[in-house]
């Protein structure tokens, strides 16, 4: 075959070489395959630079501020509900609510129970004992309400409910953590922090 006809017939050109007789053809990719080809080098190449390099949002980070956004809308409804125990368990796992609960805790609670909730003048609040209980509606009560014979102030009436909320997530966090500090009081609880 020569290579006139095999140009007519689509196959390319003979190449000069031969092994038991078989004959090879040198035929070129089609130019579709080729193009794409391309398309998806320059597209990667684009895609590192953007993502590596760049300033681009990878994938975890943007599945991190999802959740980030969702648990601060959680929060927020958990602050809109009626106090319950599952209502104030939402605040718990929301990183905001945490955050802010601290501060008011450092702000307002740390004089009595220490920057790490280990006691001094109050109660250890990490240890497994509890002198009003442990689950979070009873410590949202005893910080609501306050315990004068102990000279605990109501904090219902200087804080705002949604700090009142989130210092009582704070505490419901550090709960079953052990800081060493004042010995336990109180009756053991198997509540432990969510």
């Amino acid at each position: 075959m020569n290579d006139e006809s095999s140009k007519e017939s689509g196959q390319g050109r003979l190449l000069a070489h031969s092994y038991d007789g078989i004959e090879e053809y040198d035929s070129p990719m089609p130019r579709w395959w080729v193009w794409t080809f391309w398309a998806t080098f320059w597209f990667s190449l684009a895609y590192l630079f953007h993502y590596w390099a760049g300033n681009g949002e990878s994938v975890l980070d943007s599945y991190t501020a999802e959740v980030a956004v969702v648990r601060e809308r959680e929060a927020k409804l958990a602050l809109a509900e009626q106090v319950s125990e599952e209502s104030l368990g939402k605040l718990v796992v929301d990183g905001t609510s945490l955050q802010a609960g601290a501060a008011v805790f450092q702000a307002r609670c740390a004089s009595c129970h220490l920057e790490r909730a280990q006691g001094s003048i109050g109660p250890n609040l990490t240890d497994d004992s509890w002198i009003h209980g442990s689950r979070l509606v009873d410590i949202y009560e005893t910080v609501n309400g306050g315990v004068l014979a102990k000279g605990m102030p109501a904090w219902g009436r200087q804080l705002s409910p949604s700090e009142l909320r989130t210092v009582v997530a704070f505490v419901g966090s550090v709960r079953g953590t052990n800081v060493p500090g004042k010995a336990p009081e109180g009756t053991p609880n198997a509540v432990k922090a969510p």
